[in-house]
């Protein structure tokens, strides 16, 4: 168990700085999940906490100890990686047993740990083959035993359910979450998949460029996000912006998008006269009402998806996402009239890309 600091960090590869200034506190026995576009620097951050990355500036701690020139094998950290990492000529057993071995772990208490954690990841039937007859998911739990085995202050997770299918992926990372519930290991995972990020973490830790553009619950960045970055890549289909500028009605907010085409502001918001503003929405908090209130959108693309149906249309030349649990049969082509639900509505500034929402 350890808490790990993470203080002004930056790394550089030459003249290019691919972390600049991160700062992450993680508790003891957290589950944090780092997530970001491919190339915001989530997997480097990682690896200068695993020690595999020297870090350009900065400091970071694990249990209080400063680890920046200590070698990774010092820093009672383990690392499940993408590829799995396991060694092709040894059998599952040994694979696992591998750093314990490293250590002259007395033969008997290897076999008894190694026989633990088997147990636990559904494993005992497999200790004899070797990892080319595991199936995918078969040898990521042999990856993430290795890491148990040796007994760390922190794991550390990176991309590991990238290779699986889609179904498998699910599988894995409701296995994931249920072993660290069981353990309370603190553990740092990093994902391109905002999904996996919302299901498995304690708290994420948006990254974009190098930077942290917000820190929180899986649930108040859904629904709080600071800025249009993280509003736009936190959730699946991702949020609806139109761009518009404000106009005050009567004391009563609303924000101009063309064509006429005028939709109400919540009143918490803090925008001004004329400002010009980019609108937010997600898919689920749109309404079809047609025969009542609402704007014209002129339907597109309709996608069953099984549970729910989204229908893709177009708001006075702008793209909106509309989810729904009914089986729309509109077709392409079709007016359609569109009702936000005000409460679910966001407000960014155009310029800044800050929200404009007081919580």
């Amino acid at each position: 168990m350890a808490t790990v600091e993470i203080r002004g960090v930056t790394k550089s590869f030459g003249s290019v700085e691919v972390i600049r200034g991160v700062d992450v506190d993680i508790s003891d026995g957290e589950f944090v999940v780092l997530v970001g576009p491919s190339g915001c620097g989530k997997s480097t951050l990682l690896r200068m906490i695993a020690g595999l990355e020297q870090i350009t500036s900065g400091e970071i701690s694990i249990s209080g100890s400063v680890v920046n020139n200590m070698a990774p094998k010092a820093r009672n950290v383990a690392m499940v990686f993408q590829n799995y990492a396991l060694y092709p000529h040894m059998s599952v057993f040994d694979n696992m047993a591998f750093s314990l071995k490293v250590r002259r772990t007395e033969g008997s208490a290897t076999r008894q740990r190694v026989a633990g954690v088997a147990d636990i990841l559904s494993l005992k039937p497999y200790l004899e083959r070797y990892p080319r007859e595991l199936s995918g998911g078969q040898r990521q739990r042999v990856a993430t035993g290795r890491a148990i085995v040796r007994d760390p202050k922190v794991f550390l997770f990176d991309e590991p359910l990238s290779n699986l299918d889609a179904k498998l992926r699910v599988q894995m990372r409701t296995e994931i979450k249920a072993l660290h519930q069981r353990l309370r290991t603190t553990s740092v995972y990093v994902t391109h998949d905002q999904v996996e990020a919302m299901t498995m973490a304690d708290r994420i830790v948006v990254m974009n460029e190098g930077m942290v553009e917000q820190i929180g619950s899986p649930l108040e960045l859904y629904d709080r996000p600071k800025n249009l970055f993280v509003a736009g890549f936190m959730g699946s289909p991702s949020m609806n912006f139109l761009q518009g500028s404000i106009r005050r009605q009567g004391g009563l907010g609303r924000v101009e998008i063309g064509d006429g085409i005028s939709l109400p502001l919540p009143a918490n918001q803090t925008g001004g006269e004329g400002q010009k503003i980019v609108y937010g929405i997600r898919p689920e908090h749109v309404m079809i009402n047609n025969g009542g209130d609402g704007v014209p959108a002129v339907v597109e693309v309709i996608e069953p998806t099984g549970a729910d149906t989204l229908v893709f249309a177009s708001v006075s030349g702008s793209a909106v996402c509309v989810a729904g649990r009914e089986r729309y049969s509109f077709q392409p082509g079709a007016t359609i009239n569109l009702e936000p639900e005000l409460e679910y509505v966001h407000v960014f500034d155009e310029q800044s890309g800050r929200s404009l929402i007081v919580q």
